[in-house]
């Protein structure tokens, strides 16, 4: 698949066909990192990964459990 190269601004740009975005499930407002291989440009989609507690849980250990931290008593409106 072809496309041109366009003046945006300062900037180059290229636009991706509809075709290629679906293909990969490319959305307005997703962010890709740019990378540069063998004087190939590549784009990469960013993936947010969710984490669940369980599993996040699953890393503390005695030995990185912090110990809690007394800040002292209210100083203003808070709730307790």
């Amino acid at each position: 698949m072809r496309t041109t190269i366009q003046k945006w601004g300062n900037s180059l740009s290229v636009r991706l066909p509809k075709a290629v975005t679906e293909k990969v499930g490319l959305k307005e407002s997703d962010s890709i990192e740019i990378e540069v291989h063998d004087n190939k440009v590549v784009l990469l989609p960013l993936t947010v990964k969710e984490y669940a507690l369980k599993e996040l849980l699953k890393g503390v250990t005695k030995r990185n459990l912090h110990k809690e931290t007394d800040f002292g008593g209210p100083v203003g409106r808070e709730i307790l």
